[in-house]
C-alpha cells in the first residue's frame, strides 16, 4: 500500500503536475493540501477518472486538504476536533481497506504560525495542542494508524539548509519543535527518519531567491506512524523531481510504502 502526501499549493494551478505526478507514481492513497478551493470547484471528475475515490475538506482561497484513494475508503470525518469556532479547513481522517489490514489515515495542513509571537503562532500551538489530543485518540485504539502532510515544522537542525536563518520562524521555533516531540512521545515515529538517519533531504523550496537552484529547502511534509503502522513500513521516499516540472508547488510529494 503506497500513500503519498503533496501540498499541492492551489489545486488549479498545479492539476497538471499533480495529474502527471499521480500517472507516474500512482500511489494507492493521495493526501493533498493547500487545495485553495472548495469542495464544489475541486476538479474531481478528472481524478476520478484515474481510479480515485475523491474526498474533500476545502475552502475558498485558502486552506483545503483532500483523501484520495484507489482502495476502498470509509468512515470520513472532517474537521479537527476541539474548538467548534475553528472554521478553517485544514484536517480530516478516513479509513483505508487494504488486503491484508485497515489503516486509519488523517491529512492535515498545519498553521505556518508566522509572525511569531503573535495571534497567528498562539493559533498554531494551540492546533498543535488539538492534534496531540487526536493523536492520543488515535494510539489508544491500537491499530495502524498515521498523520500525514504539511506539518509547518522543521523538527531537527539537519531538516534545513541553514538553521540560522530559521532560527526566529515560527516553522523552527523550540515551542513548535517540542509539540511535535509530544506527537512523538505518545508512541508516533517519524517515517523518513526510521528509513534514513541523519540523511538530508527536503520537501520545500521558496519561489524566491533561487532556493530550488541552490537547494536552500527545508523538510516539513512528514509522516508520523503509530506503533501498528510503523511495523508495516517497508519504504519512505520524497519525489523530488516534481519541483523541477513547470509551473510546480513549492513542496514535493513524500510517501510511504505500507506492508498491507
Amino acid at each position: 500500500m503506497k500513500i503519498a502526501s503533496f501540498n499541492i499549493n492551489g489545486i488549479r494551478a498545479r492539476l497538471p503536475v499533480l495529474l502527471d505526478w499521480l500517472e507516474q507514481a500512482k500511489p494507492d492513497v493521495a493526501l493533498l493540501q493547500e487545495l485553495k478551493s472548495t469542495d464544489e470547484t475541486f476538479p474531481r471528475e478528472l481524478i476520478e477518472a484515474l481510479g480515485y475515490q475523491v474526498e474533500t475538506h476545502g475552502q475558498k482561497s485558502f486552506n483545503g486538504v483532500a483523501i484520495m484513494s484507489r482502495l476502498p475508503l470509509e468512515d470520513i470525518s472532517r474537521g479537527l476536533p476541539g474548538d467548534d469556532s475553528d472554521e478553517q479547513a485544514r484536517y480530516m481522517e478516513g479509513t483505508v481497506i487494504g488486503d491484508k489490514s485497515a489503516v486509519r489515515v488523517a491529512c492535515l495542513y498545519l498553521p505556518n504560525g508566522n509572525p511569531a509571537p503573535g495571534p497567528k503562532y498562539d493559533y498554531k500551538l494551540a492546533w498543535m495542542g488539538r492534534l496531540e489530543a487526536c493523536a492520543s485518540r488515535l494510539i489508544a485504539t491500537e491499530e495502524p494508524a498515521l498523520l500525514a502532510g504539511d506539518f509547518n515544522v522543521i523538527p531537527q537542525a539537519e531538516d534545513c539548509w541553514d538553521p540560522a536563518v530559521w532560527k526566529e520562524d515560527a516553522l523552527f521555533l523550540p515551542q513548535s519543535r517540542e509539540a511535535f516531540r509530544r506527537i512523538e512521545s505518545l508512541g508516533f515515529s517519524e517515517a523518513y527518519s526510521i528509513r534514513h538517519p541523519g540523511m538530508q533531504e527536503f520537501t520545500f523550496w521558496n519561489y524566491r531567491a533561487g532556493a530550488w537552484n541552490k537547494d536552500h529547502g527545508i523538510r516539513i511534509d512528514h509522516f508520523m506512524l503509530s506503533p501498528a503502522a510503523s511495523d508495516l513500513l517497508l519504504d519512505c521516499q520524497i519525489d523530488t523531481y516534481v519541483r523541477g516540472l513547470g509551473k510546480p508547488s513549492d513542496h514535493v510529494p513524500i510517501w510511504v510504502r505500507l506492508d498491507g
